[in-house]
């Protein structure tokens, strides 16, 4: 049986960056990302537009989530399509620079037909105005949207348009696994959709994913001129945002770096959980081997970038696996960086019923990152419009390398939660050291004991008091939405307080 569409039962595309290599509405930005007024200032470079015709047919839309994801209001739709045209690879004369000011020229063309898959208001009058444009992440051998799955809530109650794309080969021919389980295999993990389903995709092709960052930048120029036949179905786009986690989130630090540049495609950048270094140019015909770039030259975001940049960071990846921290930055005018307390690389939010089966000594993480990213999707709607930017964040707070925590195990500094700071469980990237990878990247969630909750909690109605002022803080430093404020609060836990 074929998994398709959102129904899979398992996808790990946001581990396997380290596993190989070791209701509609509007706000203001601390309301939701519909509330953007205006629209931006950046105006893309004039290129190739591709064809856009729909895709149907065969097992219907193949695209993998192993979150429980809210299902769509009646008035949107979902739709897929072919995207073809012809792209050009890039490479640089000299090594890619530190300071993330790179200096590209496009190389060899190629033809290609890949696949954008689009969720949208259907009427202009319930749209924000605002698309967010995943570029889909193939480290599990499988094309995924596991930043969908932290922003959709937040996407569909602004009104914004979503679409992912299949911007690398791995996802359409096939290619290698970075991460796999005892059930990816029964996903199709590695082989492509061209081979799962050639009645829908069989006419698709991929050049390699050296040609990935032209095609990311042609969907963007597709998606601005789209007519009532086009993707968005003659909705009017006011800026246009690229989002990508781990591994597109790696591959977007280089084309903010290099190709944005270039094309000014992109009107903002939403980038959850990069590494220090930035992704490989790549080899034509080949995919890009996403660990080559790790253990690399720490590389910024350049900070004469003309798209504001939030960057969203969890404790596993700043000191870690990924190596964040030799890439960390100040913030500018145009740059913000996040870094969440209590977090992990991926979680039971991105997981769903897939985390007990990761056979990890500790549960995994299920720590708050999710309130967090649509918090930097509402601001970075808000931001690229002309509006106020992001607040800035406190840092993790680390010394010789090393996270301080405090007497619990919970990291100091950072974005604040109630989930960290009126505590029942100690959430961190902190795991059994013997374990494997995976279960690195996953942090632990780690009950404390009934009398240490005695300690800190004099009675239920006290950690119900202190657990609400923690969240309506969060909220006020506009690091949480207060859409979501309900829904943090429910999450807390009383009858684990003793008596």
């Amino acid at each position: 049986m074929r998994w398709q569409r959102t129904t899979v039962a398992i996808t790990l595309a946001a581990l396997a960056v380290t596993v190989s290599a070791c209701s509609s509405g509007t706000g203001s930005a601390g309301g939701t990302s519909g509330g953007a007024t205006g629209s931006s200032t950046i105006v893309p470079a004039p290129g190739p537009v591709p064809t856009v015709a729909p895709l149907t047919g065969g097992s219907g839309i193949d695209l993998v989530s192993a979150a429980a994801l809210p299902p769509l209001p009646s008035t949107w739709t979902e739709d897929e399509y072919s995207v073809a045209g012809t792209a050009v690879s890039y490479h640089s004369a000299t090594p890619l620079p530190a300071n993330g000011r790179f200096d590209l020229q496009t190389g060899s063309s190629a033809s290609y037909e890949t696949r954008i898959v689009v969720r949208r208001p259907t009427l202009a009058k319930d749209f924000s105005g605002t698309v967010v444009v995943e570029w889909l992440n193939v480290s599990g051998g499988l094309d995924a949207a596991p930043e969908y799955s932290y922003i959709a809530n937040e996407l569909i109650r602004a009104g914004d348009a979503w679409v992912g794309v299949s911007a690398q080969s791995i996802g359409i021919e096939g290619g290698p696994v970075a991460v796999s389980t005892p059930v990816s295999a029964l996903g199709g993990a590695g082989r492509g959709i061209v081979a799962l389903d050639p009645a829908r995709y069989g006419k698709l092709h991929h050049p390699g994913d050296a040609y990935s960052y032209d095609i990311f930048t042609q969907v963007g120029r597709a998606l601005r001129d789209s007519g009532t036949s086009g993707p968005l179905g003659g909705l009017e786009p006011k800026q246009v945002l690229a989002a990508g986690e781990s591994q597109s989130a790696i591959m977007l630090t280089t084309y903010i770096d290099g190709v944005q540049p270039l094309e000014h495609m992109y009107d903002g950048f939403l980038v959850h959980s990069r590494s220090g270094s930035p992704a490989p140019l790549g080899t034509p015909g080949q995919p890009i081997d996403i660990t080559q770039g790790l253990g690399g030259t720490p590389t910024i975001i350049r900070t004469d970038t003309d798209a504001p940049v939030i960057m969203v960071e969890t404790e596993s990846d700043v000191v870690g696996l990924l190596g964040y921290l030799p890439a960390s930055q100040p913030d500018t005018p145009k740059i913000r960086t996040w870094e969440v307390a209590g977090t992990s690389h991926v979680d039971t939010y991105q997981l769903g019923s897939v985390a007990t089966a990761f056979g990890c000594t500790l549960p995994v993480n299920s720590g708050p990152d999710h309130y967090i990213v649509a918090s930097a999707l509402a601001h970075l709607a808000t931001w690229s419009a002309g509006g106020a930017p992001p607040p800035e964040a406190a840092r993790f707070d680390i010394v010789g390398g090393q996270y301080v925590r405090n007497s619990d195990g919970i990291i100091e500094g950072g974005i604040r939660t109630p989930q960290v700071d009126v505590p029942v469980d100690v959430l961190s990237s902190k795991t059994d050291p013997g374990g494997s990878i995976a279960c690195l990247l996953a942090g632990s969630t780690v009950p404390l004991s009934p009398a240490r909750l005695a300690q800190l909690y004099p009675s239920k109605q006290v950690y119900l008091s202190e657990y609400t002022k923690a969240t309506d803080a969060a909220i006020a430093a506009g690091f949480v939405l207060p859409q979501d404020r309900a829904e943090m609060l429910s999450e807390a836990q009383p009858g684990r307080i003793p008596g």
